[in-house]
């Protein structure tokens, strides 16, 4: 049986369930503003405020249905990061402090759930 999720509807970046999709938007829109802050501004205004099950229940509304049993978390994670400009995927030092602080942050926990889920069996 597939594994069933969503694509993003604004990039269609394939996530794995709604809570991952809301992330994806909001994470995207923090970091990068452009068409997912305007996706999620026009649609739900109060997005920010919101919870990530608050948000998953809201986003997933109309939201396409994907397989993502054959997306790797790779693939994920390159449709992420390889479109956007490379000074941004290599730390451009633009970055204001808040910027910088939620991806150093991001790094951490992103570090604490892979080691969490080696010790997994």
């Amino acid at each position: 049986m597939p594994s069933m999720g969503y694509a993003c509807p604004v990039c269609e970046a394939p996530q794995a369930d709604g809570e991952h999709l809301a992330h994806h938007l909001a994470l995207t829109a923090m970091l990068h503003g452009d068409d997912h802050e305007a996706w999620l501004a026009d649609r739900l205004p109060d997005w920010a405020e919101r919870d990530p099950s608050g948000l998953a229940a809201a986003v997933v509304e109309g939201a396409t249905e994907v397989d993502t049993e054959s997306v790797s978390t790779e693939q994920v994670h390159d449709d992420l990061v390889l479109d956007r400009p490379t000074a941004r995927r290599e730390g451009a030092t633009d970055m204001d402090p808040d910027t910088r602080r939620v991806i150093e942050e991001a790094k951490e926990l992103t570090k604490q759930r892979r080691g969490d889920a080696d010790g997994e069996e």
